[in-house]
């Protein structure tokens, strides 16, 4: 038994041994050290919530071995006593590129586009590359490792920052004195997603965010399918994204508009994902926390504008201005609303920059607390290594940092960043904090002397009689060197100081005089609190720092117009109004027309409702709200040019509901409008109908179970012959090749309807779904149009396929076809009087949309312009001038036509009971170019009403003057600033090429 014991003893020790040492080193004679490594007396911070007063901390081979006070100490240990210093667990940043080479964009320098992927064996569309590794490409960067130590980083999740789906990353320990093998604490840590292209290839697709978007989700698909084996050849992508997809996802969001969309497309995907954010996520707190995501921020805050030129002053947006005031408190608002939040150095010119930033959100409210947590323990849960790294618990890796106090106080020191138990030497450790205030006395003289600032950049200040001298400090070695000026300013004399520090208490020396005779000065700290605590507000005040107290509240949106509040739906009465009903009722005089519970309740003479909200409309008009059939405001995105055919893309994706268009809209009656892709292709992408619910979100916007539509174009946009002689690869170049386009589609569609009615495995692409709603009479065409002999041509191919095409937009020679259009069904949403912008509209006429009306065709006038959007009623009433149609018919092309185009008139278009209660009560006749619209309203809610934009003016002017001021202040203070750039707002229209 005991040879067996014996035995079982000599056993593990060899293992033991060879473990520790099994590749042998040309190095001499070596001798393993076996020492345990012991803090004592220090206050160590295990976790965020777990504070330790004068505790020790024991470590061996890289981990903790335990913590705590009272801890036993091992005999073969080097102890070092810490008595007045702190311990934090070192930060951890999850969205570095440390250690990774930037790509390189390829050698081809051509102009003209790339329209197929360059890799074979791979997906294709070069911009999804989950094939990559970190690991791959990893190499140790000291450099850079140190800027990252210094800021007291210990653990960085490394990856390639290129491309939509960029791979997995790499978790790296900074171990400054070792092997990629100790450094290396997992191979594969998470899978990295974004919204941008890959620099390493000109693969034109996708061409917009509203392309990633849609490629994105057919990734998704496409694994998917690849799982079952169906494919007939090897995808080295797919397989990588299907291996991976266990991962955490952490995905590039950059705003919290973008991290609300790819929600979406993650919740589509049963996929949760960690986002990277961009600061502005308190806008939508309440939208992001139910993301139930968790997010990575950045902390690079905006500068403050140079306001001191009034002129280019008044061209700062009033967004601007409040998002200097505002981001330093987006990590105090997501903290007290629990959204989960760790922080990186991402966007950081430099490193050195991080806790500067940190310390201005603590300033503006996040706890202490929750700034350790965000930079410990969530990113440790984030990556699943809670056991490993992010606290200072038994058995985990010791990464910690050794600072001459708290933290988060400027004043504090990082002396040591220890990681994996190598310690990483930062400043001196004891050298000694003569920082305070002194007093001493020479020849009769009593001066006062104030040490402030960091330890390795002291700063002096020296006075007499309350009188300020000139001084200069070094502190070297414990050896103080201060020079300052005498009270004399005639001359230029100074007097010297020269003491070696025993006692930060008492500081004891030689003072050296102008004319060389020297005597023992003696300068002692004051210990009065009182005037201790004076002299530090007095320090903080002066301080090159602006403390901005007010923090000046969001608004929806958050922006100039928005509101404080979200306005409520509300119970109307209108009394004594002129009704424009649009219906068979026509026009009503002296009408009363309740609203209530967002719909229109009544309609007649002398209503009486108790709990409605009376609102005067003697000698004003009501009227349906205005709906636009075609515009391209409140999106972010309206050309997808990547493919002839980007039926797999839509415009709910992109949908921007900051938008100040949205604004200009409603005070001009615009209520409803269809948010169509640009003329890129001959077939785009799907449409959005919108109601204009000025602050509410994205998806608040948009219609409920709205009718399907996609935008298709001819002419000259969509073969390019006018994007420039690099653009002459697409097909089509010529009007003939765009007929061929459509054919080849839907016949390519007809065939995987077919298919996938048939039961057999399919490959789910969402191009062909799209294109085969169409041929199902599922979803509607609007179609971008000019030319007759293209408007015959399109008509005739869906007939060919049996659907009709639902509406011709521009169609701007549809007077020439309007007897087709009315015997194939067919809309035409038209311009009142634009023309001869360009050749294929040489032949348009004023007198289109009444012609078109008269044979019978249902017109509408739409804008395809930011602009003439807010004034459809003035272009409405141009029909009224050149083709001689009536006030109430030019009318409808503005309200019931355009809604029954879009296939919405049973909800909106008139004023009707039962209908949604999207109304606009007008000053004046509607037509007239004196009207105004008082106040528009939508589903009994009043998002514009021009006595509120009226004291709006008045508070943004205010607010403006009140930031600009704060700006002067900082500048004054001599913080950073930026010069200020005029943005000049850019009204999207067919042809935006993004």
């Amino acid at each position: 038994m005991i040879k067996n014991y014996l035995l079982f003893i000599f056993t593990v020790c060899f293992l033991s041994l060879s473990a520790q040492e099994n590749i042998p080193k040309n190095d001499g004679v070596k001798t393993l050290n076996t020492n345990y490594t012991v803090l004592t007396n220090a206050k160590i911070y295990v976790s965020p919530t777990q504070v330790i007063e004068k505790g020790t901390l024991v470590i061996k081979d890289g981990k903790i071995v335990s913590v705590g006070n009272g801890v036993s100490i091992p005999k073969n240990a080097v102890i070092t006593d810490l008595s007045g210093k702190s311990i934090y667990p070192s930060f951890i940043d999850l969205y570095s590129t440390f250690g990774v080479e930037k790509p390189k964009g390829p050698d081809n320098n051509s102009r003209r586009p790339q329209y197929d992927a360059t890799r074979e064996g791979y997906y294709w569309n070069d911009h999804i590359r989950a094939e990559q590794n970190a690991i791959d490409l990893f190499k140790y960067d000291t450099a850079e490792a140190k800027k990252l130590l210094q800021a007291g980083f210990g653990v960085v999740n490394t990856h390639i920052d290129d491309g939509i789906i960029r791979g997995t990353g790499t978790l790296i320990a900074l171990n400054s004195n070792g092997t990629d093998a100790n450094r290396i604490l997992k191979e594969q840590s998470a899978q990295y997603l974004g919204t941008q292209k890959s620099k390493t290839s000109k693969q034109a697709y996708p061409t917009s965010i509203m392309g990633a978007f849609a490629l994105l989700r057919q990734v998704y698909m496409d694994a998917k399918w690849y799982a079952t084996g169906a494919a007939k050849e090897t995808d080295r992508t797919l397989e990588a994204f299907n291996k991976n997809k266990n991962q955490v996802q952490i995905i590039e969001a950059g705003s919290k508009m973008n991290a609300l969309r790819l929600d979406n497309i993650g919740d589509q995907f049963n996929t949760q994902y960690v986002f990277v954010g961009g600061g502005d996520e308190y806008e939508y707190v309440k939208e992001i926390k139910a993301t139930n995501g968790t997010f990575i921020l950045p902390i690079n805050f905006p500068d403050a504008y140079d306001m001191e030129n009034p002129f280019l002053a008044q061209s700062v947006e009033l967004s601007d201005l409040r998002e200097w005031n505002q981001k330093p408190y987006n990590l105090k608002i997501l903290a007290d609303n629990n959204v989960p939040f760790a922080l990186s150095t991402y966007k950081l010119k430099e490193a050195k920059e991080f806790m500067p930033n940190l310390l201005k959100a603590i300033e503006a409210g996040l706890s202490k607390e929750k700034a350790l947590a965000a930079l410990t323990t969530i990113p440790a849960k984030i990556i699943g290594k809670s056991n490993e790294i992010g606290t200072l618990k038994t058995g985990a890796y010791a990464n910690f940092l050794v600072t001459s106090g708290d933290i988060f106080d400027k004043k504090t020191t990082i002396y040591q960043n220890w990681v994996t138990g190598v310690k990483n030497e930062l400043k001196t450790i004891d050298t000694k904090d003569i920082r305070g205030n002194y007093t001493f006395n020479l020849k009769n003289t009593d001066y006062e002397l104030t040490i402030k600032g960091e330890l390795e950049k002291l700063k002096s200040e020296v006075k007499t009689n309350d009188k300020k001298l000139g001084s200069k400090i070094s502190f070297n070695d414990d050896w103080l060197n201060l020079t300052f000026s005498t009270t004399d300013t005639t001359k230029q004399e100074f007097i010297r100081l020269v003491a070696n520090i025993k006692d930060t208490s008492v500081l004891n020396g030689k003072a050296i005089f102008p004319n060389g005779n020297d005597t023992v000065f003696v300068a002692t700290k004051k210990t009065d609190s009182k005037s201790q605590d004076k002299k530090e507000k007095e320090d903080d005040k002066n301080d090159n720092e602006l403390k901005v107290d007010k923090f000046y509240p969001v608004t929806y949106p958050n922006m100039a117009y928005g509101f404080e509040s979200l306005p409520k739906q509300e119970t109307l009465l209108f009394k004594n109004v002129t009704v424009w009903t649009n219906e068979e009722e026509g026009i009503l005089k002296n009408t009363d027309v309740l609203i209530k519970d967002g719909k229109i309740s009544k309609i007649g003479q002398n209503l009486n409702i108790s709990n409605a909200k009376i609102i005067d409309g003697k000698g004003k008009h009501l009227t349906a709200g205005i709906i636009d059939e075609h515009t391209h405001i409140a999106t972010s995105s309206v050309n997808e040019a990547g493919h002839n055919s980007t039926a797999e893309v839509t415009q709910e994706d992109v949908i921007n509901p900051e938008d100040i268009n949205i604004y200009y809209n409603l005070s001009g009656g615009v209520t409803s409008a269809q948010v169509l892709h640009g003329s890129a292709n001959p077939i785009g992408g799907r449409s959005a109908i919108i109601k204009m619910k000025w602050g509410e979100t994205a998806n608040n916007l948009i219609y409920k179970n709205s009718p399907k539509f996609i935008k298709f174009a001819l002419g000259e946009n969509v073969k390019q012959s006018n994007w420039g002689s690099n653009n002459t690869v697409r097909f089509p170049q010529t009007r003939m090749g765009v007929e061929q386009v459509y054919t080849d589609y839907f016949q390519r569609a007809k065939e995987y309807d077919a298919k996938k009615k048939s039961g057999q495995p399919y490959r789910k692409d969402v191009e062909m779904e799209v294109i085969a709603e169409i041929l199902n009479k599922e979803r509607f065409i609007s179609c971008h149009s000019y030319v007759q002999s293209e408007i015959n041509m399109l008509m005739k191919v869906a007939e060919k396929f049996n659907f009709n095409i639902n509406t011709f937009t521009h169609i701007l020679e549809g007077y020439k076809v309007a007897d087709k259009m009315k015997a194939h069904g067919v809309g035409g949403s038209t311009f009142s009087d634009w023309w001869a912008y360009k050749y294929e509209v040489n032949d348009a006429i004023p007198t289109n949309a009444a012609i078109m009306h008269n044979a019978g065709v249902t017109v509408a006038i739409n804008s395809d312009d930011g602009e003439m959007s807010r004034r459809l009623n003035q272009e409405a009433a141009k029909s009224v001038k050149y083709g001689d149609i009536s006030e109430e018919d030019a009318w409808k092309f503005v309200t019931l036509n355009p809604a029954k185009l879009l296939h919405i008139d049973d909800r909106v278009g008139s004023i009707k009971v039962g209908k949604d209660a999207d109304v606009v009560l007008w000053s004046d006749h509607p037509l007239s170019i004196y009207a105004k619209a008082e106040k528009t309203i939508i589903e009994g809610v009043t998002y514009f009403d021009i006595d509120r934009d009226k004291q709006l003016r008045e508070a943004i002017k205010k607010e403006k003057n009140e930031l600009t001021n704060l700006m002067l202040q900082a500048k004054n203070k001599g913080l950073k600033t930026k010069p200020i750039e005029k943005k000049e707002k850019e009204h999207f229209h067919c042809d935006t090429n993004f």
